[in-house]
């Protein structure tokens, strides 16, 4: 494993067309922060004669990847300003920016005793003693869940899954290991319906993003590592339902730690991806309820954008007969992982936040869908609606029986 050096091409492309910056979602609401450009490929010329150039206000930075999405020229923006972070950024760290990139061991100690844990989150003291460590007193942390998703999945699921007509790999990640364990339920749900098994595979490790975000590079790059070798003993998809953990896998373990991941790299997909075209090429069929009623609103994760697979969630639910969607303008919801937590950044990512927060209140839906557990975190904060990942939309809808029968009698 190589450390990852920006080429001179990455940034020369650059056309200083600031489009970048009129995207930019912490551009608007921040004026200490210069914005992608000046950040990025201007200020890398300067960097690379001398560290001593390097501008603290880059921590502003969300990595978002808007201005990428934005850049005519295929400037990697954001990689640009994320690998300057990475290495010329301070490298002792705050007990705070250790627990909340540790999501591994926190869930671990947390699931273990999650009533106690979940109240006492719950509790004013916790509040003013999280703020004493740096942590945002407003913000409002997920539950933790009594059963992770692996002792779910061994204790109910596993011995079943070779039954079915065809497999898949999942990678569940922390969120659904940890928090929401019923997200990684109704992937299992919805894919025995269709006649496929779902295996986990073993030594699965974070994906490594609060990793990076909280500036250790070394540990991100060793569960990057971790994760390709195991990807490579596996044979078929690796599905997600973290549109991050699947753009950080992608993109972000070549692109910003130099971990070649490209054996593996075109297996890696996001779920709903995966099941759409499944379903497009007569493989798969579904079946709804027709009692099913729902009225969406459906906001696009930043790095899915990114990605751009939004389509394949669109689609998928567009399926659903008795569902309502409606699709606004992509706003950036501005928590950015764990950045939104921190005392001193909450106030930026609540700004960055309340465009999206004022679509949403003016659409007044149901329910709002999104593929990103953090984007789900901030919605929920800033706004009175209940967030739901497409597949959980998905499973609700399904006529498990009659879905099983056609993909019975199809395979």
């Amino acid at each position: 494993m190589q450390e990852h050096q920006i080429s001179k091409a990455d940034f020369e492309a650059c056309m200083k067309c600031n489009i970048c910056t009129e995207v930019c979602p912490m551009y608007e609401v921040n004026p200490l922060y210069q914005g992608p450009k000046k950040s990025g490929p201007d200020a890398e010329r300067y960097r690379l004669k001398d560290p001593a150039f390097f501008d603290s206000n880059l921590k502003f930075c969300l990595n978002c990847k808007r201005c990428e999405t934005a850049c005519p020229s295929g400037v990697k923006v954001a990689d640009i300003i994320q690998m300057a972070k990475l290495k010329y950024s301070s490298s002792t760290h705050p007990l705070r920016d250790t627990a909340l990139s540790s999501t591994d061991l926190v869930g671990s100690v947390a699931s273990v005793f999650a009533p106690a844990v979940n109240f006492a989150l719950e509790q004013e003291v916790a509040s003013k003693a999280m703020g004493l460590l740096g942590v945002d007193s407003h913000s409002v942390f997920p539950k933790y869940a009594s059963e992770k998703f692996v002792t779910w999945f061994r204790r109910n699921a596993r011995k079943s899954q070779d039954s079915f007509g065809s497999q898949v790999n999942y990678f569940h990640g922390c969120y659904v290991n940890y928090n929401n364990p019923q997200q990684g339920k109704d992937l299992v749900k919805i894919l025995n319906a269709c006649n496929v098994g779902v295996k986990l595979m073993k030594g699965e490790k974070c994906c490594g993003v609060a990793m990076m975000a909280n500036g250790f590079r070394d540990r991100a790059a060793a569960n990057a590592a971790s994760n390709v070798e195991m990807f490579s003993k596996v044979d078929g998809p690796i599905l997600c339902t973290s549109s991050t953990c699947a753009f950080t896998m992608r993109q972000e373990y070549p692109e910003v730690l130099g971990v070649d991941n490209s054996k593996v790299k075109d297996s890696i997909m996001l779920a709903t991806k995966w099941l759409f075209e499944e379903v497009e090429s007569g493989r798969i069929r579904l079946a709804f309820r027709q009692d099913f009623r729902m009225k969406v609103v459906y906001h696009i994760p930043c790095h899915l954008q990114r990605l751009g697979w939004q389509m394949y969630s669109i689609a998928l639910m567009r399926m659903i007969p008795g569902l309502t969607l409606a699709v606004p303008e992509q706003e950036c919801c501005g928590i950015a992982g764990t950045f939104g937590f921190k005392k001193e950044y909450a106030g930026y990512s609540r700004k960055i936040g309340s465009k999206l927060f004022e679509n949403l209140r003016s659409a007044n839906p149901q329910v709002v869908a999104t593929d990103c557990e953090t984007c789900r975190f901030q919605i929920e904060m800033g706004t009175p609606f209940t967030v739901m990942h497409p597949l959980a939309i998905l499973a609700e809808a399904l006529d498990i029986e009659i879905t099983k029968e056609l993909n019975e009698t199809d395979n």
